[in-house]
């Protein structure tokens, strides 16, 4: 009975390593993470989005840092797209498509970043987000999974998880969402990393 811990442990730690041993997803953190430190440098805003479980990651990657990650120091504009009363007006009047992009439409700027996040890479709310995003002149990081999807080539700066299960792609995500908070941390209060 316990065989199936130790083979979703094995799957989890092999997912990561297939995900580590890519050196084009170090170089994406990297840059993601200066793009975003240069958003909140120019008083830009970070987004994210996401659908389900993603868009439990998408809340945590803001709340991380309107509220603090290490240690404490002040807040950093970051808004994850899930207000209920937000949503459901949208869903009802416009269709489900729509309720990140209409988001997106009212609040993003010019020099701001949307966080995307989809296991597939095909979620077609999420893809009319990046794509008003862009209209904007907003950059977007993309956590995705399996190939990419869709988004792999909207997105400034994909990173996927090459793996087809959905959970074992989020324990990924979650672990890409820390490290870019640590990095954005690391730049704007390297104090707290001396």
């Amino acid at each position: 009975m316990a065989d199936y811990i130790k083979q979703a442990l094995e799957d989890a730690a092999n997912t990561l390593n297939t995900f580590l041993t890519n050196p084009q997803n170090i170089n994406v953190i990297k840059e993601a993470t200066d793009e975003i430190v240069r958003a909140f440098n120019n008083e830009g805003k970070v987004y994210s989005c996401g659908n389900g479980g993603s868009m439990c990651d998408a809340m945590h990657f803001a709340e991380e840092l309107t509220g603090r990650y290490r240690k404490d120091r002040r807040a950093l504009g970051a808004t994850a797209i899930c207000e209920p009363g937000h949503i459901t007006c949208v869903a009802n009047d416009f269709g489900y498509d729509h309720i990140f992009s209409k988001y997106i439409e009212g609040h993003g700027r010019k020099g701001d970043v949307l966080v995307a996040i989809s296991t597939s890479g095909n979620s077609g709310n999420v893809i009319k987000a990046v794509e008003m995003a862009k209209s904007k002149g907003m950059k977007v990081l993309g956590l995705l999974g399996k190939d990419g999807g869709k988004l792999k080539d909207m997105v400034d700066y994909p990173l996927i998880v090459d793996c087809p299960i959905t959970d074992r792609i989020q324990e990924v995500h979650i672990k890409c969402i820390h490290i870019l908070i640590e990095g954005i941390e690391r730049q704007i209060f390297p104090e707290h990393y001396a």
